[in-house]
């Protein structure tokens, strides 16, 4: 039996190594946004949603190096301690609930993601039992140390990454007529502009997908939670940065444009199997898609399994400061809290009764509400930073170039994304359900006092 303890002196142990550290950043990011939700962007920009990928990756910098440099200014802080630092307990328990809520649903919709992609060798078996399965798989890899968590999500997240870079060889190929299917050679041309032109929904369709698009790229900030299990930090962020950002356009642009110059924009499906998956069926290459599909199976688990991190290490900071329940403090003799995988894994059971009440629509119905929950907390990193960067002792040697302005040209940017889906009425549903949250959220603010302040650096004055 695993030993629980909740004494005083235990802590998350630190048992990440650099490159798992630089492999979970990119696993956070890489999951069902790109190879499921390419599908919803596709269908709602066309083309364009290349541009919706370059100005997100943009935005993705900013929040990423001002992240980076508030870890470093304060080291032993990770990004909870740092909206606590910044704004006080009030916007610190809505902040690190949002996130956690945030997370969660991202975990449900990787897990239900894996349980469609299974549908794809076994269409008769329902996909509530499927997701049910997968669920209880990257459940039990999480109850492991975290030291073999950070190897298991390396090798993981190695298995992703390497398909897509294999997917990006392989289009290149039939582009080029190396390769060539049954159906003929491709049309890049025609196939990227004579289908309604680049912009087939106008210039609305590009900028209506860039919520869609923040959801793919929500999960770097992960490495905001890693800093109290890491070692190095100081000089592992930085390069973690560099290299993850670096990356983006490699693994979101390029197989998007691969995807549009190989077929039709509009012949992709936002409903059926990924659209990695149906660009090799069809071209007409044999085995490929099943081997697509299994990659794409590890890539959702990967995901799902950086979500189970976020959501737990999110609750136990939260626990050290009275603002979430005693028993998310809770933590096996191996340092893993125990008592938010607990929680974590009563609301994955949540998700699977949700695919079996509506197997057809759940995953996309899910998707709207990442987007709008990671653009509240990236813009409040945005802010954190602003608040923070006069306390720093001394200023670190990685930091925002350009600051304060771009840092505000980053907030900015994301406030006009949120406003923008909060006024389309296409997403009244998960503009409600959003809003609902934050209300509940607000609320509860009001209610629950803190038990402790940081143990490390200088905190604000506190809000109540």
């Amino acid at each position: 039996m695993m030993g629980v303890t909740e004494k005083k002196g235990e802590s998350l142990r630190r048992g990440l190594e650099p490159r798992h550290i630089m492999l979970m950043a990119m696993a956070g990011m890489i999951g069902t946004g790109i190879f499921k939700g390419s599908g919803d962007t596709l269908s709602i920009a066309g083309p364009s949603v290349t541009i919706a990928y370059l100005v997100c990756g943009l935005i993705l910098f900013i929040v990423m190096v001002a992240l980076a440099e508030m870890a470093i200014a304060f080291p032993g802080l990770n990004m909870q301690h740092l909206m606590y630092k910044a704004f006080g307990f009030r916007v610190s328990i809505m902040i690190g609930w949002l996130y956690w809520i945030n997370w969660m649903i991202v975990t449900v919709v990787e897990v239900l993601a894996a349980g469609s992609f299974l549908n794809y060798w076994f269409p008769g078996v329902p996909l509530w039992l499927l997701a049910g399965l997968c669920g209880l798989f990257i459940i039990m890899i999480n109850l492991f140390q975290v030291s073999l968590y950070g190897e298991f999500e390396f090798w993981f997240a190695g298995i992703k990454i390497g398909a897509i870079i294999v997917f990006i060889i392989l289009g290149f190929l039939i582009l080029f007529g190396v390769i060539q299917g049954p159906t003929g050679p491709a049309d890049p041309v025609k196939n990227l502009f004579g289908y309604g032109g680049f912009f087939p929904n106008g210039v609305g369709g590009m900028v209506s997908a860039l919520l869609v698009v923040i959801y793919s790229y929500g999960g770097s900030e992960l490495i905001g939670l890693t800093v109290n299990e890491a070692r190095d930090v100081e000089h592992v962020l930085p390069k973690v940065i560099k290299t993850v950002v670096t990356r983006v356009a490699m693994f979101y642009i390029l197989p998007i444009i691969i995807i549009c110059s190989l077929m039709p924009w509009n012949s992709v499906s936002a409903t059926e199997s990924s659209p990695f998956v149906q660009v090799f069926e069809a071209v007409g290459l044999p085995g490929v898609p099943h081997l697509m599909n299994f990659v794409l199976l590890t890539a959702v688990l990967s995901a799902g399994n950086s979500g189970i991190y976020a959501t737990t290490r999110t609750l136990y900071a939260m626990a050290e400061r009275g603002e979430a329940p005693r028993f998310a403090r809770k933590l096996t003799k191996r340092g893993v809290p125990l008592g938010g995988i607990g929680l974590t894994a009563g609301f994955l059971a949540a998700g699977v009764v949700l695919a079996y009440l509506s197997p057809n629509q759940i995953i996309n119905q899910l998707m709207s509400i990442p987007g709008f929950t990671i653009s509240l907390v990236w813009i409040a990193i945005c802010l954190a930073e602003l608040k923070l960067r006069p306390n720093y002792d001394r200023l670190p040697f990685f930091r925002m170039v350009g600051f304060p302005y771009m840092t505000i040209i980053g907030a900015a940017a994301l406030s006009l994304i949120f406003i923008t889906f909060v006024l389309n009425p296409a997403n009244l549903v998960g503009t409600l359900t959003c809003l609902g949250i934050m209300t509940f959220l607000i609320i509860i603010s009001f209610y629950i006092r803190p038990e402790q302040k940081p143990a490390t650096g200088k905190t604000s004055s506190d809000d109540d």
